[in-house]
């Protein structure tokens, strides 16, 4: 739940979230879409959260703790996860506003036609989908998405949403669109700060996915200049081929890596908390949950510039680890054999981003304000 709850400023106002994927697939977006839920309730609005079905991965509807969530199948190819069913769901569920996350998928097209349907307002956060790493990947489905709703989608929208300035920048070199609101994810509650140094433990945790630069991530650590007890484990979850190609990766690794597959609740936590630095050097991010999430457990970051969250390396919260396995190498000696106290003041700044500027209360009253001015406006235009 949120830190500091929001002015209910949305009583009575039934605000849909729609998405490709509601648990594993989606990764961080899935996780956004969780913590939205929670701050349109705290404003005393009503949540509906609809999905594709994702029959690898049905889930667990008890993880949105009480918020309604709707799954539909796919007809055809996944790819473009076309599901008949959706639209007309979505306009026959009296909703006052739909907030899109995600782009490509059917759901970016069902999310159109709900506001050509409507008229009522509609929101769409990218959720780092723009970057250019990924623009350059798929070339050819990206353009065929482009040309058929995608970049009207991005023009139609009442609002746009970027999680960071340079998102908006992506947003702006896109589609053209230099109105966009920006505002963080949010992370989770935050657990005490640290009062002692644990051991030389470097966590990464998420999809496997190229973007994710793991292969770098593998190398640098195998360069290292490492102490007896250090560890690094990877968990998380991906398509077959990239989990088959870490495993391999790891399989001429030195025995300090280890992957352990997907993790959630308890043993996450178990994870995010036991580890010295969390470490996450991608290629292309929104803005990461997994970071937030080390944060919010007192965990600094070796990440990349990439993350889109560079105060937080002024901030002494995260050093840069950069790209390539050598740079990754020489930061995580840097890191590792910092000291006890080093490490202490590391974990501090890191817990006050995740009690300030990256809190739930304060992320959380930031929505309420943008929800209710996209519903009033709506209203007086009427």
């Amino acid at each position: 739940m949120a830190e500091v709850s929001a002015v209910r400023s949305l009583q009575g106002r039934r605000i849909g979230l729609l998405t490709d994927w509601a648990w594993n697939r989606g990764g961080g977006v899935s996780e956004a879409v969780r913590t939205q839920a929670e701050f349109i309730t705290d404003a005393g609005g009503e949540a509906i959260i609809f999905a594709l079905a994702d029959p690898r991965s049905p889930g667990d509807p008890a993880e949105y703790r009480g918020v309604p969530i709707t799954t539909f199948p796919i007809s055809g190819s996944a790819r473009f996860g076309f599901a008949p069913r959706l639209l007309p769901e979505l306009i026959a569920s009296r909703l006052d506003l739909v907030h899109l996350h995600g782009i490509w998928l059917y759901p970016s097209r069902a999310g159109l036609g709900w506001a050509k349907a409507t008229g009522k307002p509609y929101m769409v956060s990218p959720h780092g989908m723009l970057d250019p790493w990924l623009m350059a990947r798929g070339r050819v489905q990206k353009a065929l998405a482009r040309l058929a709703y995608v970049d009207r989608n991005l023009r139609r929208a009442t609002a746009i949403h970027a999680l960071t300035a340079s998102e908006a920048a992506d947003i702006r070199r896109e589609c053209g669109r230099q109105d966009s609101i920006v505002i963080p994810n949010a992370g989770p509650s935050a657990q005490p700060v640290p009062v002692s140094s644990r051991q030389p433990h470097v966590l990464y945790i998420g999809r496997i996915h190229p973007k994710k630069n793991l292969g770098a991530l593998i190398e640098g650590w195998s360069r290292a200049q490492r102490g007896p007890h250090w560890r690094l484990t990877i968990a998380g979850w991906g398509a077959d081929a990239d989990v088959a190609e870490l495993k391999r990766m790891i399989g001429a690794a030195p025995p300090s890596v280890a992957f352990t597959g997907p993790v959630f609740g308890a043993a996450k936590q178990a994870h995010l908390g036991g580890a010295r630095f969390i470490v996450l050097p991608s290629l292309s991010e929104g803005l990461p949950m997994a970071i937030l999430e080390g944060w919010a457990a007192g965990t600094p970051a070796l990440m990349t510039s990439r993350c889109n969250l560079p105060d937080s390396f002024a901030a002494g919260a995260a050093i840069d680890c950069g790209l390539s396995p050598g740079s990754i190498r020489q930061a995580l000696e840097l890191a590792l054999n910092r000291s006890a106290a080093e490490w202490l003041a590391m974990a501090k700044a890191a817990h006050r981003l995740a009690t300030g500027p990256f809190s739930a209360g304060v992320i959380s009253s930031r929505w309420a304000q943008t929800y209710d001015g996209l519903l009033s406006m709506h209203s007086q235009d009427r």
